[in-house]
């Protein structure tokens, strides 16, 4: 596992060179929000690097269901005891439930759904609340409920999927043949593009998502990667 520091944000990725899975230390007052649960296995480097900061992990936050994303989250809350927040939609997700809502497009829920999670969520989020120092942003796409979260500090956000900068930076959605997975296992391709707009009007400073580096002063690149997929999605 590799820790990199930006901040009040540690980004911890696993196979880095292979397959890059990342989740999320945010620095707050009182202790450590942990943001996504990465992969079976994550608990043990998790929790080390925590143990390595000095500071203990007070929360688990979801930025959606999926497997790679929430892996060691039945593990880490057997040891931690600490509350798990996800959005109300995919907390749906996070019990096995594919079953979409009328209103939404009834396009196939898509990627590793969990199947086994014994993990019952303490608290869902809407669009607008606040954990700590960062805002819930909703952006769907990549799963009915997926979320970001805004640290209203440094304007940095954890995007989760709904971008990728591994291989390049791309909406969720938008294949990039090196690394094709995150477009692989996307819901809806529309709706997808309306949250990496609405990303792109909160002007970060940084991006930090699910697969990929950390992309600094992300602004003019998030706009090439709309730009790309307007043109894509519409063909």
């Amino acid at each position: 596992m590799r820790m990199i520091k930006e901040g009040f944000l540690y980004q911890l990725t696993f196979m880095p060179r292979i397959f890059p899975v990342n989740c999320y230390f945010i620095e707050e007052e009182d202790g450590l929000t942990l943001i996504d649960a990465a992969l079976p296995y994550s608990a043990k480097p998790i929790l080390e690097a925590a143990e390595k900061i000095g500071k203990q992990i007070k929360r688990i936050v979801l930025t959606h269901a999926h497997g790679d994303h929430i892996g060691a989250l039945d593990e880490l809350k057997d040891k931690l005891n600490v509350p798990v927040y996800i959005s109300d939609r995919d907390s749906r997700l996070l019990a096995g439930d594919t079953s979409l809502d009328s209103s939404e497009p009834q396009t196939s829920i898509r990627g590793g759904v969990p199947k086994n999670i014994q993990t019952r969520p303490d608290v869902l989020l809407k669009e607008g609340d606040q954990i700590g120092s960062l805002l819930v942003i909703s952006t769907p796409g990549h799963t009915p409920g997926s979320i970001s979260f805004f640290d209203q500090r440094t304007d940095m956000l954890i995007g989760g999927d709904a971008f990728q900068t591994r291989g390049g930076t791309a909406v969720s959605g938008m294949t990039i043949p090196w690394f094709p997975f995150p477009a692989m296992a996307t819901w809806n391709k529309g709706i997808a593009l309306q949250s990496a707009r609405k990303i792109h009007g909160l002007n970060p400073t940084l991006l930090a998502v699910g697969h990929g580096e950390l992309l600094r002063d992300p602004q003019a690149i998030i706009e090439k990667a709309i730009q790309k997929a307007e043109a894509t999605f519409k063909k």
